[in-house]
């Protein structure tokens, strides 16, 4: 066995370290601490509904194997929760929101309307989750209008997937909810028309594809969805839910993302779990209304990625 002299100095900076647990995940192989130590935020302008939304958002999520983000906004109650708010995620077909946002601010800026084409594309993208409109409408506009509407936006965590795999654009659940704001808050970014085509077809997508964060939505509200899932080697299933509800004196959106999930299943009961906790706390006074049933098998089409090019529509079956 060999040895080696340390001095008094750095023996005592060495014992330190240990001490407050600097070494420790050399040592230890642990997960980043902001992995390990990432808790539900919230905010209020109700009495006790942030510390409801905490406890029960972090109950939804207690022995979860998935790595989840979550961003949540109401205006009626000025209430904000975040959870891993900034983390970045592989899109899957979440972004087809933003693409649609995308043609719908360029068209804009040119002063020109949809044409049948780009109205047809649009309506399979949103409605059915078309792939094949997905990657037509992402070529026509190119990453560099991609690049410049996210400027504009404000979402500038936000960074498009390149070599045209759209699935793996990067993206946060702060940036999503910029993106559910401008949609359902006048701004200079959206026309009002631009604003109110997106949601009427965020508002018709297909009723298998209604999963995820409007699981425990009231019936009444209006439900704006936009979902999606994609595997890869690493960090297993991403399945990502974003939502806008309104109408009936509702006013909020609702962004969770989630990746590390061994099945497909797994991502949609986690997104569920928090909706349902989100939907219950957001409207206590009726808590035993009815409330919006979702698939009981939902489909969702996976997008392109290298290792497996062709995208195709997969089922999942949740508990």
């Amino acid at each position: 066995m060999t040895t080696s002299r340390i001095s008094g100095r750095a023996w005592t900076a060495l014992c330190a370290a240990v001490a407050t647990g600097v070494l420790a995940p050399v040592a230890l192989g642990a997960a980043p601490a902001s992995a390990a130590t990432a808790k539900v935020s919230c905010t209020s302008g109700r009495a006790g509904l942030a510390a409801q939304l905490t406890k029960d958002i972090t109950a939804a999520l207690k022995g979860r194997k998935s790595t989840v983000a979550v961003a949540l906004h109401d205006r009626t109650t000025k209430t904000t929760c975040t959870l891993r708010a900034t983390s970045k995620y592989d899109s899957a077909s979440v972004v087809k929101a933003t693409v649609l946002a995308t043609l719908l601010w360029d068209n804009a800026k040119h002063n020109r309307y949809l044409t049948q084409r780009e109205t047809d594309l649009s309506t399979r993208m949103i409605t059915k989750s078309d792939n094949d409109a997905t990657t037509s409408l992402w070529k026509q506009l190119g990453v560099g209008k991609v690049n410049a509407f996210l400027k504009a936006a404000g979402m500038t965590h936000t960074v498009p997937g390149s070599g045209g795999y759209w699935g793996l654009t990067q993206i946060t659940a702060q940036d999503e909810q910029r993106l559910l704001t401008l949609l359902t808050e006048k701004n200079s970014v959206l026309s009002d028309s631009a604003r109110s085509y997106e949601l009427g077809l965020m508002r018709k997508v297909v009723s298998s594809q209604r999963w995820g964060t409007p699981a425990g939505a009231l019936t009444g509200t209006t439900v704006q969805v936009k979902n999606g899932w994609l595997q890869r080697a690493t960090h297993g299933w991403r399945v990502h839910s974003i939502g806008a509800f309104t109408g009936n004196g509702h006013d909020y959106t609702l962004t969770v993302l989630t990746q590390d999930n061994k099945t497909m299943n797994d991502g949609v009961n986690t997104i569920q779990a928090v909706a349902r906790a989100v939907h219950k706390d957001l409207n206590p006074r009726i808590m035993k209304a009815r409330v919006l049933t979702v698939p009981v098998a939902p489909q969702e089409a996976v997008p392109p990625v290298p290792e497996a090019p062709a995208g195709r529509m997969l089922t999942a079956k949740p508990r």
